[in-house]
């Protein structure tokens, strides 16, 4: 396939995983590619398109498929877009997959100790103390994907390593267009 056609990079995983990390390696690496790169970052995503959304099922699986439609429509214009979202429920990201043919869906795999131990955002804190409630993982479920194309082991090797088994992925699937 050219390499001017779009894929997405799809990073699911708990809070704290290493999503965000994660796709600032990859978008590093595929503008050193020469390709274009919008990151989507969820945090930022929802504040900023969908503020209305609240935590229930219904409204996490509404910002995965808005997120995916948004995603849809930059990787028709041959961008690299990486998704960092927690997207907690298999249906919703399975959805999105079927409609986006290029499409990497990669689980960022953290054992919730450590995501508790790194807490980047205060979540895991606020939910023991008891100021929040639905924290992906510990009082709301988390539906890993069970046949992801990348399983990314983020508590064990570096971000570089996980990195590397993305890009190879893509390069496999043909979604890169070349072999650099």
């Amino acid at each position: 396939m050219p390499p001017d056609l779009g894929v997405v990079v799809w990073l699911t995983g708990l809070p704290s995983s290493g999503k965000s990390t994660l796709s600032e390696e990859l978008a590093r690496r595929f503008v050193a590619r020469g390709r274009g790169v919008r990151v989507l970052d969820g945090d930022v995503i929802r504040r900023a398109f969908w503020p209305e959304l609240g935590f229930s099922r219904e409204d996490r699986d509404a910002n995965v498929r808005r997120t995916g439609l948004l995603a849809e429509l930059l990787v028709e214009h041959g961008l690299v877009v990486i998704v960092a979202l927690v997207s907690p429920y298999a249906s919703a990201r399975d959805d999105v997959r079927n409609r986006i043919q290029r499409f990497v869906e990669v689980f960022v795999d953290c054992p919730i100790d450590e995501c508790v131990r790194r807490d980047v955002k205060g979540l895991y804190a606020a939910q023991r103390a008891g100021t929040v409630r639905g924290v992906t993982g510990v009082d709301d479920p988390y539906e890993a994907p069970s046949r992801p194309d990348v399983h990314a082991r983020t508590d064990r090797p570096d971000v570089a390593t996980c990195a590397d088994g993305v890009i190879a992925r893509a390069l496999e699937l043909g979604f890169l267009g070349d072999a650099r």
